[in-house]
């Protein structure tokens, strides 16, 4: 029996089962660098005793919205909504108009079309932000996962205002802004009624299994999408959590410098071994070569796994590695590749 494509599952970074089957024989542990999260967590709290012998309450996630409208520049709490991932969110703003046309911005995040289409919607993947003008939802992803790519807000703001014309809703995946060097997020604008930010909590706090994710619209846009989740959408520690670490202004001051200048250093590693760089934020480098299929089967082989993507053969995409020994592993890796290169050419 054929599976239809909305329900069939998508390949992914991070999925490690998948790379044990891929390369049996290599050596363990696995360097997970297939997905763009901070390899440097948000420090977790020691958790009050009982915590899941009890529902999440109310008041704290209350307080997480208007936590979450501070640190992501919405108009108030009314506008933010708490769920446990994005994808939940996806599939609810689909939800929100009649099936019609759903419009993807590509190449991206594969998830979206496939949740559109699971909405009920036609989706048509376009690689013009003009092709998505006709939308009845238009999903673009800002900063794009995974070349980068960062759309201007007058940009995306005109945008919004031709789809609204027709009753449209643009939908923007900024699951990357924290890191996005010159990029504007539109949570300050979503109270021209038409357009819904979601904001992904895991990939710069480096918290991934949390399972935390916000979407930011009008009020009663943001009170059809807090349906989906209901009264009680995320945990308790994720509640406590976030409140903390969406506060602590400091540490992600440090944090942005820190991955900037990791990303700089993976850069020069991925430039040497000769790839190149073509894109990414700095917590993921898109890199393209002549030889990536045979990097990726040697860096699998080595215990090293990066995301490739079959629709564009000739990328690869790095995550960061954590601490020194992840480096040098990488390093090495690198090193012995170009070495085989060399033989080979000399062959």
């Amino acid at each position: 029996m054929t599976i239809p494509r909305e329900l069939a599952p998508l390949n992914h970074g991070g999925d490690l089962g998948a790379a044990r089957k891929l390369f049996p024989g290599a050596p363990e542990p696995f360097l997970d660098l297939s997905a763009g999260i901070n390899p440097h967590p948000y420090p977790l709290p020691k958790f009050p005793e009982g915590l899941y012998a009890r529902l999440p309450e109310q008041a704290a996630l209350l307080e997480l919205k208007e936590i979450a409208a501070k640190a992501y520049g919405a108009p108030s709490p009314a506008h933010v909504v708490v769920a446990p991932g994005s994808q939940i969110l996806v599939a609810q703003a689909g939800f929100l108009l009649a099936r019609g046309r759903a419009c993807v911005l590509t190449p991206t995040y594969a998830e979206h079309a496939r949740v559109a289409e699971l909405a009920g919607h036609n989706v048509v993947e376009v690689a013009e932000i003009a092709q998505l003008a006709d939308a009845r939802i238009a999903i673009v992803v800002n900063p794009n996962n995974p070349d980068g790519r960062i759309l201007a807000t007058d940009t995306l703001l005109a945008l919004a205002d031709r789809l609204q014309k027709r009753g449209g809703l643009l939908l923007v995946d900024e699951a990357f802004m924290d890191v996005a060097a010159g990029g504007s997020s539109l949570a300050d604008q979503v109270g021209r009624g038409n357009i819904v930010v979601l904001r992904s909590f895991g990939k710069f706090y480096g918290l991934p299994g949390l399972r935390l994710s916000f979407a930011i619209a009008a009020p009663e846009i943001a009170s059809r999408l807090a349906a989906a989740p209901g009264p009680w959408p995320v945990s308790s520690a994720a509640l406590i959590v976030g409140r903390m670490a969406l506060a602590n202004v400091a540490w992600r001051e440090k944090t942005l410098t820190s991955l900037a200048e990791a990303a700089l250093k993976l850069d020069v590693l991925l430039s040497a071994a000769g790839l190149e760089v073509i894109g990414g934020t700095s917590l993921f480098r898109l890199a393209r070569g002549k030889e990536v299929a045979w990097l990726f089967r040697h860096l699998g082989e080595a215990g090293i796994y990066v995301r490739r993507f079959t629709e564009y053969p000739a990328w690869l995409r790095f995550g960061l590695p954590a601490g020194e020994e992840e480096w040098q592993r990488l390093n090495t890796a690198l090193a012995s590749f170009v070495a085989e290169k060399a033989i080979k050419a000399g062959q």
